[in-house]
């Protein structure tokens, strides 16, 4: 589930950055084509009525797989930017399509114990494909830069996405539970009754809109900064950036940004195994994911050259992000998935969830322009007080609890 969203969220604005394409047009186009993660609920109730959630899984891993081959080759043309661009949103179509079936499969397999206890080492595979995507190939891409030329560099790289997509797919087949077959449909029309019914169920929950706010801010302040953070690494001195090769931002993510984001992930899992999601705990968790952005902040501000110290500042902000992370996908599982269509559900709740990434990525770019990336990240220490309000007063339904639908009145 991480890697595709990760190549096109993070790694993207890398490569574009590389090939000399403007801070704003990388961030205001890599965040729009990651709508389809927002609107994978208009098709996620129809995965219900084909085949199985297992079926999903792999055959868009391979897709996606050859689609990132494809970018590759787009590279070396002179329209370079609108192809790949084009074939990017294609992957994403795929790869929300795939996080949907995935999501099922976990919800359906596991109880609610179960997937608090292990939802530490899903957040912490999912860190591993964030910091594999953006650190280990973003250091080989900036390795090869150096022998063979950005565009070449970057084509290996996005071979090797494909490579690895086709890997796990073919993997899948055979190692993932089938689960039930999807539920006999005899028409379209019932399909979209069926979607009908899965959008009206949804905004009947109990304090839906109270989790809806919750999950959108939770994540305002990380939208913004997650786009500006490479390229702010990557922009010369003069301009106020930190002026760091491809390879040392891949050496930050991939090395020191690994470690800290597993075990942030894991201790978090561990966390919430012991002491629930309830109201303090969920404060602990956001201020896990939103006070590191701080280290941001300093880096701007300190512009320092000692790549240990960058690297500390990168691990304060990991860590935190793993564990913080873990909150978010679990108060999903508990109030939001909870009812007749779980997967259905929570891939509403995600795709809202990542609409409130989404649109603060979009306009970014605009913002870190207007402002330096000083202030910048100044602003995005601001930006974080709507999480701690809505984790202060979101309402929390216990994981035993049964799903009760009220009528929106």
């Amino acid at each position: 589930m991480g890697l595709p969203f990760v190549a096109l969220s993070t790694a993207a604005t890398l490569m574009y950055k590389n090939l000399e394409v403007s801070d704003s047009k990388i961030a205001f186009w890599t965040s729009l084509i990651m709508m389809p993660w927002t609107l994978k609920p208009l098709w996620g109730p129809f995965l219900e009525l084909y085949k199985t959630k297992k079926f999903f899984v792999f055959v868009t891993q391979i897709l996606t797989g050859l689609l990132f081959g494809l970018v590759g080759i787009s590279l070396q043309l002179d329209a370079f930017f609108s192809i790949s661009i084009g074939i990017l949103a294609i992957i994403a179509i795929s790869g929300a399509t795939h996080d949907t079936a995935a999501d099922g499969v976990y919800l359906n397999e596991l109880s609610a114990t179960q997937q608090a206890k292990y939802v530490g080492w899903q957040g912490a595979f999912y860190n591993i494909a964030k910091v594999f995507s953006g650190g280990a190939l973003v250091y080989l891409a900036g390795q090869l830069e150096k022998n063979i030329g950005v565009v070449n560099a970057w084509m290996i790289v996005m071979f090797a996405y494909g490579l690895i997509m086709i890997l796990l797919g073919i993997y899948n087949m055979r190692a993932i539970p089938s689960g039930q077959p999807a539920a006999e449909t005899s028409s379209l029309k019932e399909g979209f009754s069926t979607l009908k019914d899965v959008i009206i169920s949804f905004f009947q929950k109990k304090y839906i809109w109270f989790s809806l706010a919750f999950i959108v801010f939770y994540r305002f302040a990380e939208g913004q900064a997650i786009k500006i953070i490479p390229l702010f690494f990557k922009a010369s001195r003069e301009e106020g950036g930190l002026g760091l090769s491809t390879s040392e931002i891949g050496l930050l993510y991939g090395v020191f940004g690994a470690i800290a984001f597993v075990l942030g992930s894991i201790l978090a899992g561990n966390y919430i195994a012991k002491y629930g999601l309830n109201r303090k705990t969920l404060l602990v968790l956001c201020a896990f994911f939103n006070i590191p952005f701080g280290a941001y902040a300093f880096l701007a501000i300190a512009m320092p050259t000692d790549l240990y110290l960058i690297a500390g500042a990168v691990i304060v902000e990991y860590f935190g992000y793993g564990f913080g992370f873990v909150g978010l996908i679990l108060f999903m599982m508990q109030n939001i998935a909870p009812g007749k269509y779980k997967m259905a559900h929570y891939a509403f709740g995600s795709g809202l969830m990542n609409l409130g990434f989404m649109i603060p990525s979009m306009i970014s770019g605009y913002l870190s322009d207007h402002l330096g990336y000083k202030e910048f990240f100044i602003w995005v220490l601001i930006a974080t007080i709507p999480a701690f309000i809505v984790s202060w007063l979101v309402p929390l339904r216990k994981p035993d609890e049964k799903e009760e639908i009220e009528s929106i009145k």
